[in-house]
Order: C-alpha cells, then structure tokens, then sequence
C-alpha cells in the first residue's frame, strides 16, 4: 500500500524499493551486482521486484504475509520442533 501511495504521488517508486533490496542484501549477504541497487530499480523496477521476490520465496519466505506472519510462522515452526518427540525412542509395554 504504502509502495502505490508513493507511486501516485511522487511517480518515483524506486526511492522506497531500492532501500527494501538494499535490506534483503544486508540480511542475506547478498552481492552488489551487477549494479548498485539504485540503478537496478531506477532502470528496471520490475524486474529488480520480481529478483526481491523470487530471492525471499527460496530462502523460504512468503512475502504475501508480511514480515510478521513469516515471524509468527518461524515461532510455530520451532515449537512444532520441540514438541516432536525422539525419534530413536520406543514405546515401552
């Protein structure tokens, strides 16, 4: 919502998209190739969205819920890890 709401009233969207790329990189250790970020999103942001996309779904990420439903899903999935029981024991009887 926010990225439309920029587009419409500035009609430069790459302002907020390259700082998003350039948080993915920092996160993921991710080169600065072929070009800066800023070039990347100015020239072809649409291609630069759709790499940000593809890079989060491969680390397993799902971008359509947001930061915080990737968060929440991390936690259920630890759990769920902890609830599990050993997988070398046996029922006793």
């Amino acid at each position: 919502m926010l990225y439309g709401l920029i587009c419409c009233l500035f009609g430069i969207p790459c302002v907020y998209s390259c700082t998003f790329r350039a948080k993915i990189r920092s996160k993921f250790g991710l080169p600065d190739a072929p070009a800066p970020d800023w070039i990347t999103h100015c020239f072809c942001e649409y291609c630069a969205l759709c790499q940000e996309y593809r890079e989060l779904k491969n680390r397993g990420l799902d971008p359509a819920i947001g930061w915080s439903g990737n968060v929440q899903r991390q936690r259920m999935g630890q759990q769920q890890e902890m609830m599990a029981p050993p997988m070398g024991q046996r029922m006793m009887g």
